[in-house]
């Protein structure tokens, strides 16, 4: 047996024995976990006390009785009220069924209630290894909606990246040849005319971000994110994870920990080159950045599943055995990356020399300037991955099994592809008006992709869902804001990595004086 609780919140569940079930032929009960993502998504199993053995058919016989009373009594009552359901396993398989009314309860008496229970084999024509097939939904996964989404996303992204193109390429050729007929005039003629554009910032447009050492550890984090998503739905398109109980989440975790160079690597190797000199305590930060995001929330909420006396609680040998993932593994794996991407890729090799004065920022039109370009800039992305997020939440916030992780591969490739071609045309008009502050911008203006999956999130929660309670409110919003400050943050590394080798680009190709 696994877990009760109410149906229209599925995280708020309750040990099976904590309503007054009985236990069979056995009077204590044996609990545990099998691995770490089930006790981290409160999986509470119990042995039944059924004696069933394979192939034995078992006549109709006494299962267990036991006396109900009042008490007994109203926490049924209440478990029928509030459309409970209960969970159990045989052979790994999941059953769901409903707590249904029980009728000529009366208060003030004592009932004796038994259970019958049967078993009788039959031999199934479905193959061993497709038996969970009977649990997915492709009427549901597979509609034409699904399908209608992933094809309008990719068209816009053949129609984003053409006209991206386009733009670039003729814009471009323009302001090289307009750069090449100044390089040839002399230095009164260059002064008389019209200096304007991108190039004109060549000495300020590698200049170190702001607070460089919070915006190299989110870069790290944010390319450890996408490399985690990445690796984690290539494993799940092969081994078909969803068929085991939590083996999503430990993959995840197992992924992310082993990931950690990659975040040391691409934080520690920008921070060198932006000049930083406290590489250490950056790369503390990288490291427990998002760490510390999930572990903060999962604690506040934590505190809440305790009170409710909720299957949801982490154990405190689970919390010892997260915390010993960070600091055993993640840390050192992240220092090996850091010190890797200092020594291989940290010297600052720009292709313009950058000024020991910054230039002034020139006055530019309003919806030229970098907050209306971030607040921007997440439209198109979120757009492109706005209905893989229903499917996506139904199959987490319902009783869905998501399966389709082809799909979920082709909405990350396009929206890496959407976020890449908006910033870099986000970065060329803020250059293009002398701004060279494109770092943050690019960066945030891919980020505020997650404003917009939160804010989905509340049109889902009120809309779609029949949600209710502290306990299930505050774990949707809780899990919901560090799924989207996740996703910013990888969709902001995404956007930087791709303009900064536009930059790189379009700097290396036109003489600078």
């Amino acid at each position: 047996m696994n877990t009760v609780g109410p149906y229209h919140n599925r995280q708020e569940t309750y040990k099976y024995f904590s309503l007054p079930f009985c236990v069979g032929s056995k009077r204590s009960i044996g609990h545990y976990h099998e691995t770490l993502g089930e006790a981290l998504q409160g999986v509470e199993l119990e042995f039944s006390g059924l004696d069933i053995k394979f192939k034995d058919d078992v006549m109709p016989a006494t299962y267990c009785e036991i006396d109900l009373d009042k008490e007994k009594r109203d926490a049924f009552v209440y478990a029928i009220k509030n459309h409970y359901w209960y969970q159990m396993y045989i052979d790994d398989l999941p059953i769901w069924e409903f707590c249904y009314q029980i009728i000529n309860l009366f208060t003030g008496l004592d009932f004796q209630m038994k259970t019958f229970f049967q078993v009788k084999w039959k031999k199934s024509d479905v193959k061993f290894e497709d038996r969970f097939d009977k649990y997915l939904d492709p009427s549901f996964f597979q509609h034409r909606i699904h399908w209608f989404s992933i094809f309008n996303s990719f068209m816009m992204v053949i129609f984003l990246v053409g006209l991206v193109s386009m733009i670039l390429m003729r814009t471009l050729r323009k302001d090289y040849a307009r750069y090449s007929k100044e390089e040839e005039m002399d230095d009164m003629d260059r002064d008389l005319g019209d200096e304007y554009g991108w190039k004109q910032v060549h000495g300020d447009v590698f200049r170190p971000s702001s607070h460089p050492l919070i915006f190299s550890s989110l870069i790290g984090s944010g390319c450890q994110i996408f490399a985690v998503s990445f690796i984690v739905i290539i494993v799940a398109m092969i081994e078909d994870l969803y068929t085991e109980r939590g083996s999503m989440l430990s993959t995840a975790i197992f992924v992310y920990a082993a990931t950690s160079p990659v975040n040391g690597y691409f934080g520690g190797s920008l921070y060198a080159r932006q000049g930083g000199r406290r590489w250490i305590k950056q790369m503390f930060i990288g490291a427990f950045l998002i760490p510390a995001m999930v572990c903060g929330t999962a604690f506040f909420i934590n505190f809440i599943a305790i009170y409710y006396h909720a299957s949801r609680a982490i154990p405190f040998g689970t919390m010892v055995a997260v915390c010993c993932i960070c600091f055993f593994v993640i840390l050192p794996l992240n220092l090996v990356g850091t010190i890797l991407g200092r020594n291989l890729s940290g010297q600052p090799n720009f292709p313009c020399r950058v000024n020991a004065v910054p230039r002034p920022i020139p006055e530019k039109k309003w919806f030229m300037e970098p907050a209306v370009i971030v607040c921007l800039g997440g439209i198109l992305p979120f757009g492109s991955i706005f209905i893989e997020m229903y499917f996506i939440f139904t199959s987490f916030w319902a009783y869905k099994i998501y399966y389709v992780y082809g799909f979920m591969m082709l909405v990350l490739v396009i929206l890496c592809i959407v976020t890449v071609c908006v910033t870099i045309v986000c970065t060329y008009f803020l250059l293009n008006a002398e701004d060279y502050r494109w770092q943050w911008t690019s960066f945030l203006s891919a980020a505020s992709t997650a404003i917009y999956v939160y804010m989905y999130s509340f049109y889902y929660y009120f809309f779609k869902t029949k949600m209710y309670g502290l306990f299930q409110t505050s774990f949707y919003f809780g899990y919901m804001a560090v799924f989207s400050t996740a996703l910013g943050i990888m969709c902001g590394a995404i956007g930087y990595m791709g303009t900064s080798a536009f930059v790189r680009k379009i700097y290396t190709n036109v003489k600078i004086d």
